[in-house]
């Protein structure tokens, strides 16, 4: 099969599409035929800091038709479509197949396409766990967004706006409207206006990326607000959960969210998602040759939305 496949003497992305091997199911693994994988930061994080998969083959959020089974395996049968996660068992998307351990993956509904459903795994379900799990978030809450153009930015945006929130986007002017469309109830452009400057305070500040001085969100929050930062380079999240205790020891929380995949907050995203509640935002999209740019632009940190690269195998 063809995958792009991690070396480190290949210059100058260390990302090669190439041939390899097809990969076996073990029992309780499902053979998934990648029809779209989208980017993430623990794709391009994980590769600036020499963590490897095993495989050698980068891809957390895939979507696909099921090729195949392990003995074990009961939900699952050859020809369903599928979408999941595979952060926390071993990466493998950048592939025309992967497999996946049964429990990772759930069904995609049919009101969403395969560069739809790739989308989202990871960037709304860490946008979900900020808000509901760390944020504690309640209908009528002023909640700010910032870093809201990106995959998790758009999701916190919608999600917050779904449940009720009255919420504020910190962007740049590029996507201010973006924001605006997608539910925010005011806009904030960064290279204008320094959003901690005015008198208004919120219950909840969303940081997707740590670039924001902590005691500036902590000014901004409320009595009893709390701040949730869900991303960030190494420097920044060790920061983040060195500072967040003791700035934390009065009301108001300074709080990290290290997310998890979970199948069960997918099924209840993909499924807002196809009832058409919310929706992936995707920016642009790639062939597999094209996967080191696809990975390289990502790792910019411009984009607006996701970054999705469209896998059709022959056959």
């Amino acid at each position: 099969m063809k995958a792009v496949l991690y070396n480190k003497k290949a210059k100058p992305e260390k990302l090669v599409y190439c041939d390899v091997d097809r990969p076996v199911p073990k029992d309780d693994e499902v053979l998934v035929r990648i029809r779209a994988v989208s980017v993430n930061a623990a794709d391009y994080r994980s590769m600036r800091m020499g963590m490897i998969p095993e495989r050698k083959i980068f891809g957390a959020d895939i979507a696909g038709v099921v090729e195949s089974t392990g003995s074990n395996v009961k939900i699952f049968r050859p020809g369903d479509e599928v979408a999941g996660d595979l952060a926390g068992s071993g990466f493998g998307g950048f592939a025309e197949f992967t497999t996946a351990p049964e429990k990772a993956l759930v069904m995609k509904p049919a009101g969403l396409s395969f560069e739809e459903a790739a989308a989202m795994p990871m960037a709304s379900v860490t946008a979900l766990q900020a808000l509901r799990n760390k944020g504690m978030i309640s209908k009528g809450q002023e909640v700010l967004v910032l870093g809201s153009s990106g995959g998790v930015g758009t999701f916190t945006i919608q999600l917050a706006s779904h449940f009720g929130a009255v919420v504020t986007a910190v962007c740049s002017t590029w996507n201010l409207e973006q924001a605006r469309l997608l539910g925010a109830n005011r806009v904030i452009d960064y290279t204008k206006e320094d959003f901690s400057a005015g008198k208004g305070k919120y219950d909840l500040i969303v940081a997707v990326n740590g670039n924001y001085s902590f005691l500036k969100c902590r000014n901004a929050l409320k009595p009893d607000g709390r701040y949730v930062m869900v991303g960030g380079a190494l420097s920044q999240i060790f920061k983040a959960l060195v500072l967040g205790k003791p700035l934390s020891l009065g009301r108001k929380k300074m709080l990290f969210l290290a997310a998890k995949p979970d199948t069960d907050d997918l099924k209840y995203l993909m499924n807002l998602a196809s009832d058409g509640i919310i929706k992936p935002v995707i920016e642009r999209y790639y062939s597999p040759e094209e996967t080191a740019g696809a990975m390289r632009y990502a790792g910019e940190g411009h984009a607006q939305g996701k970054v999705v690269i469209k896998w059709y195998p022959e056959g």
